[in-house]
């Protein structure tokens, strides 16, 4: 399996590229998940809501064996296609042929979070960045490292170890930096307002306890065979608390789904509501923003 048969760097002209290249770009690919997961939670995750999922001591565990199939993926989708079209480029008689590489990366990336605008309305402003940034590094030390020749499993081994090191003081890092997140505090007549999800759901949480309710996913009926199923119509709401957390108790006037406890997040100037339907780890979280 890769993008050409022979061994080495391909020649100026050669779109093709050999299986020993692409998988050392995979395997480089694979290395560099750990400092993208570090630098994702240091400008993004850090002080976040978690709403309430954990994927426990296993779900830790299982990150590192999932590396090397993430690291395939990500050669696959963006590293190799980049020097495929970098190839394309006018050739020009000064300047290092990595430099191409990575300028195609980035454009491969930046295609990938248009495409996630256009089919999932992914916003542009927070994965571009992103996802043209992650082909960055794998280009850099491909340049090099390909002059070299690598086994198909002394490359792995190697990325095996680098990840595993990395995930150690990456994890050590995130424990270290943590900054929890604390839920915001805020009385009834706060709370009240328009809750918007997606399908068009919208949750009026009136003055006085009333609510209205349009397509808002609620717990299902004790027979239904679904997660939450959706509802309109009216009813009312009240404070709660929901485990450890301070939520809003929604109650329908009809029979459609039963009470859903939707706990409070977000922050006092952009408050958000949500509920995890089905199982914890891996069931539907839904959530509201107020809006």
């Amino acid at each position: 399996m890769g993008w050409g048969a022979g061994p080495g760097a391909p020649g100026r002209g050669r779109l093709a590229w050999s299986n020993d290249e692409w998988n050392l770009a995979s395997a480089l690919c694979a290395v560099q998940l750990p400092l993208v997961w570090l630098a994702w939670w240091l400008f993004v995750g850090a002080g976040q809501d978690d709403y309430g999922r954990g994927g426990g001591a296993f779900g830790v565990l299982c990150v590192p064996l999932i590396l090397p199939l993430l690291g395939v993926l990500h050669s696959s989708a963006q590293v190799m296609p980049a020097a495929t079209l970098s190839r394309l480029f006018p050739r020009r008689p000064r300047g290092p042929e990595w430099a191409g590489h990575v300028v195609a990366s980035v454009l491969v990336g930046a295609g990938w979070a248009v495409l996630g605008h256009i089919v999932e309305d992914w916003s542009l402003r927070d994965t571009m960045p992103w996802f043209a940034g992650v082909g960055i590094l794998p280009v850099l030390f491909l340049a090099p490292l390909r002059r070299r020749a690598w086994g198909g499993w002394s490359v792995w081994l190697r990325s095996a170890a680098a990840c595993f090191v990395l995930f150690v003081v990456g994890g050590l890092a995130v424990a270290a930096l943590a900054d929890d997140y604390e839920p915001p505090r805020l009385s009834a007549g706060q709370l009240a307002g328009d809750y918007r999800g997606d399908h068009g759901a919208v949750l009026r949480l009136a003055p006085g306890g009333r609510a209205e309710l349009n397509r808002v996913p609620a717990q299902p009926d004790l027979e239904a065979g679904q997660d939450y199923t959706r509802c309109g119509g009216t009813g009312s709401w009240t404070r709660d608390r929901y485990g450890d957390r301070e939520a809003v108790l929604v109650r329908l006037d009809g029979d459609c789904g039963e009470e859903t406890h939707w706990t409070i997040g977000g922050s006092e100037q952009a408050p958000e509501l949500f509920a995890l339907f089905g199982d914890p780890d891996a069931g539907d979280l839904l959530i509201l923003t107020r809006g």
